[in-house]
């Protein structure tokens, strides 16, 4: 019989916060060394509303009546980041202006050119464990 104790909520580790450099183009003043970026992993539940959030029901060309659910990957990845993002606080308003959008999202894609933008999305993805494959997770269980 194994142990289910290791199961129990109060035994699970959390996951950290990360700090990641995003871009070099932030510079922090004291430093002068780029600015880091704290990201947060979020839970399944919560990822699961953002992908309801950005998936609409579409009707099939061709089939009267029948409709199937279809994703905005594009519009998800990007809730997604914007919700992982601890720092800088894209909810602030003065940061918000400063760059003339409004909403965190908006504002993540303004502040980033599009190749940091790219891997910032990978880096969410990779935080919040998307990254791991089946492989992986097996032969780290072997060890």
């Amino acid at each position: 019989m194994s142990n289910l104790t290791a199961f129990l909520a109060q035994n699970a580790l959390k996951p950290e916060n990360e700090k990641v450099v995003v871009s070099k183009r932030f510079i922090n003043p004291e430093t002068k060394k780029p600015m880091e970026w704290e990201v947060a992993a979020i839970t399944s539940e919560e990822d699961d509303l953002l992908r309801k959030d950005n998936t609409k029901r579409m009707p099939v060309p061709g089939k009267k009546g029948v409709m199937v659910p279809e994703t905005n990957y594009t519009a998800y990845l990007a809730d997604l980041a914007a919700k992982c993002t601890v720092f800088p606080n894209l909810h602030d308003v003065e940061l918000q202006k400063s760059y003339g959008v409004m909403g965190a999202k908006e504002l993540l894609k303004k502040m980033l050119l599009p190749g940091e933008y790219d891997e910032y999305l990978a880096t969410v993805q990779k935080i919040n464990g998307f990254d791991v494959g089946m492989g992986e997770l097996v032969e780290e269980a072997k060890n």
